[in-house]
């Protein structure tokens, strides 16, 4: 099992080897008979003031003065708390050897030289540490908000598909009723699986592809009810569905589009689908023909539909898909491929 490490618990990890890497390195000189005394100096000190300025620059100054103020006032904000904390660093490195009753064989100079060095080295450390930090926040913000708008996006896309497929299976259903009443049972039963898939399936991420194909076959064999003999459908899968994952509903629309330019004003309406399925790449062929009438529309005809899941490809399989539509010989066909 992989375990996952937080942002907190890498922080900690780091402050910890930091500051031992920094107690041994202040404490790595010192003779045998000095080392105890040497070292608890070296801590109070590093606890006093090196940990507290590191904090400073990486929690407050970098995070808050410098994106708002700029690096001007940051820098000048961070040389008036080095100076602070540099006297601060000589009285407390004083009265801890006072009171161990070490004396000082070196001059005030040398003493305030030497912690001052050591300060600006926390400070150098702490603002590229601070930095770093940063620029990854802000990345990371930027990710969340460029994630943010696009699922506001798509869910504004599928907002505008399910009202649309719904009213075009109850005019079907109004159809049959008035006409052969025998099939509306049949028809409600389908239209049921199908609003039970739009509900509780559409708002997931990914779904498995077989629910997809299976939404797909129920929605055509609605369509087989309604037309019955007066429109043929040619409709193949070649290949199985396994693991594969895809976006909810969006094969459907180009079945929808076919069948709402592709059965009217035609003597002999046909509607092609194929399928296939080949371990990690879908393919979809939809084509039907077309009415001279209509020509033109098809070639601009794109129409809502289709360019609503076009939208929602390049969003969701910005690499991962190719998409042609074409008219060719009175025939509208769109090619669909998909990495998934």
């Amino acid at each position: 099992m992989k375990v996952q490490i937080t942002d907190t618990q890498k922080k900690v990890l780091f402050h910890l080897s930091l500051w031992s890497i920094w107690m041994f390195l202040s404490v790595s000189n010192a003779r045998d008979e000095e080392l105890y005394i040497r070292t608890v100096i070296v801590s109070t000190v590093i606890v006093t003031t090196h940990i507290p300025l590191f904090l400073l620059n990486t929690e407050w100054l970098i995070p808050h003065i410098f994106p708002r103020k700029g690096a001007v006032v940051y820098f000048w904000s961070l040389m008036g708390i080095l100076a602070a904390f540099s006297f601060l660093h000589y009285h407390i490195f004083k009265w801890v050897a006072q009171y161990h009753g070490i004396i000082l064989d070196w001059g005030s100079g040398k003493v305030i030289m030497k912690g001052t060095l050591a300060l600006v080295m926390v400070a150098a450390i702490s603002t590229g540490y601070g930095l770093l930090n940063y620029v990854v926040r802000q990345e990371r913000q930027q990710q969340e908000k460029k994630q943010e708008r696009l699922q506001s996006e798509l869910s504004f896309l599928r907002s505008q598909i399910s009202p649309h497929f719904i009213f075009n299976v109850l005019n079907s259903l109004v159809y049959l009723i008035r006409s052969k009443s025998e099939l509306a049972e049949p028809v409600i039963i389908k239209l049921s699986e199908l609003m039970r898939y739009m509900l509780y399936e559409s708002e997931n991420t990914q779904i498995p592809l077989e629910k997809e194909l299976a939404y797909l076959q129920n929605y055509i064999e609605l369509q087989k009810i309604r037309f019955e003999e007066d429109v043929e459908i040619r409709f193949h899968i070649d290949g199985n569905a396994t693991d594969q994952l895809i976006e909810p509903m969006l094969l459907i629309p180009f079945v929808e589009n076919a069948y709402k330019h592709g059965v009217s004003m035609l003597e002999n309406p046909v509607i092609e689908i194929d399928i296939k399925i080949r371990e990690q790449d879908l393919d979809l062929l939809v084509k039907n023909k077309v009415a001279p009438a209509t020509a033109d529309l098809k070639d601009a005809g794109t129409g809502i539909g289709l360019k609503n899941v076009g939208r929602r490809l390049e969003l969701l399989y910005p690499e991962a898909h190719t998409l042609n539509i074409s008219h060719k010989n009175g025939w509208f066909s769109v090619h669909l491929h998909i990495d998934t």
